[in-house]
Parts: C-alpha cells; structure tokens; sequence
C-alpha cells in the first residue's frame, strides 16, 4: 500500500462528542475531509446542525445529534441512530469537555477566592467530572459496544477510538480548575488500559494531549480579549496560541490505518509549552 494510501479513512464513518465547535468540531471536518460519514453530536443540537449542514453543502456526508455526554443513556441511544445510519462505526472522538472554571491562581499570579479547594463549589466539581471523565467513559463504552458488533455495513473489523485528553492532565495548571485536571489525568490513564484490554479486539484507543488552543471553551475569552491572546501567544516557544485548523492533521493520523500499530498513547500538541517555559 502506498503511504499516503494508509491515511485514507474513504467509506468508514465517525462519531464525534463536543463537535459543534472548537476542538470537536475540526476533528469532524477531518473526517469529512478525509472521506468518512461523519456524525457530529454535541449538546448544542442547533450548533452542529449547522455545522453538519456545512459539511453536507461542501459535498460531504454529515448528519448532526443532540448528546449530553453525562448520560449514559442519551449517549447510547445517539449511538445506535449512527450505527443504524451507517451500518457500523469505525471511528470516535470522546471529545466534548467542559471549562472548570478558575485555578487558585489567575492568569496575573493572585490568589483567586473562588479557585481554593476549600471554596471550590462542589457543584462545579461534580459537573467537570461528570462530562470531563464519565463522558469520555460513557462515550467509549458505547464506541466499544458498537464497534464489536458482527456484521457491520464495510465488512471491517476493529476500529480507532481517540480521546481528548490535555497538557492539564500531565502537569499541574494553577490557572486552571481543579477537577479538571483530575479528570484528564483519569482520560489519559483510561486510555492506556484500555489499549490493553481492546487490543485482542483490533480496537485502538489512543489520545491527544491539546496545549493553548484558541476554542469557546471558558466563554472563548481568548477570542474577545487581545491583550491576554497577546501575553499567552508570548510565552508559547512556537510563539503563538494554535488555530484548531492545526489539530487536524493528527486527528487523521490516528483515526487512519498510518497508526495502526499505535494503541493506549497519548500524543501532546502543545507548541512547545511542557518543554518548560511555561513552568
């Protein structure tokens, strides 16, 4: 097979969380772009409806699902309309994460009263880690349930599961809300076991690991604010905060067979900020 050939993801479909914008919503562009029917589903039903619609006009096949990835049950059901739309699934991002809010310390190096851990609200707590850490579960688990069906629509077997970790998750972030980091710590070690445990099945699991990139997520402060994009582009070693445009490449890379000896890694995409400047 040709090299550039192994990239190819042509007649299989795909199933991506949060993708009704930022990080979500390029990874479900690559895979239109690349050649596969694509289910972007995200809890904002209007935002990837529109963004389906997009797809679809550009000559792509796209569909759009309402999914709140804390529940269980929402995401199964959202599952089986892809697998019946589709005859399968062949690819998943467990991508839909949430903002925890502010770290114990803001971006100017203060103390921030809301961000301490003993006045951290446990409703937030338990919001982050419900749609940051069970989402991704849930969202895998339903992943696995399908892709081990018999039968499927391509006559494939296995898949490529990639979930959206964070540099958050492998060092620690004071600007950034506590469960977060927890929760992507958790997303990275599930990845890893799972790797093992889907291997004998042909099921690949593997991660990325985004540094600053620029999304809605925290309210897309960094869109609005050009004075913070300014300082945060200065302390980035490639010198500027990434466009969600760059993400895709490596998305392709692991929902195609060009890593189909990887499984249970993780792959940082960071401009260079664990390298140590930043810390």
């Amino acid at each position: 097979m040709a090299i550039l050939d192994r990239f190819s993801i042509a007649g299989r479909s795909a199933f991506v969380t949060g993708a009704a914008s930022g990080i979500g919503l390029a990874y479900a562009q690559a895979m239109a772009e690349g050649g596969a029917a694509v289910t972007l589903a995200d809890v904002d039903h209007a935002g990837a409806e529109r963004e389906a619609a997009l797809l679809r006009e550009a000559g792509h096949e796209a569909r759009a699902a309402h999914c709140d990835v804390s529940s269980f049950t929402a995401v199964a059901a959202t599952f089986d309309d892809h697998a019946q739309a589709y005859g399968g699934l062949d690819i998943c991002f467990a991508n839909a994460g949430i903002d925890a809010g502010a770290g114990f310390w803001n971006p100017a190096g203060h103390r921030n009263p809301d961000g301490q851990v003993d006045t951290y609200d446990p409703a937030r707590w338990d919001r982050s880690i419900a749609v940051n850490l069970n989402g991704v579960f849930y969202t895998v688990s339903n992943a696995v349930r399908i892709m081990k069906q018999p039968g499927r629509a391509n006559g494939r077997s296995g898949g490529s599961i990639i979930c959206t970790a964070s540099n958050a998750g492998l060092v620690t972030e004071p600007i950034v809300g506590l469960p977060y980091m927890p929760a992507k710590a958790g997303v990275l070690h599930m990845v890893r076991a799972l790797g093992l445990e889907l291997a004998e099945f042909r099921i690949r699991v593997n991660a990325i690991a985004p540094g600053p990139f620029v999304t809605n997520i925290g309210g897309g402060w960094l869109k609005k604010d050009p004075v913070a994009r300014a300082a945060w582009d200065a302390i980035v070693p490639l010198g500027k905060l990434a466009e969600t445009e760059q993400i895709k490449p490596l998305a392709l890379l692991l929902a195609s067979d060009a890593s189909d000896y990887m499984t249970g890694s993780h792959v940082v995409i960071d401009g260079g900020m664990m390298l140590g400047k930043y810390q």
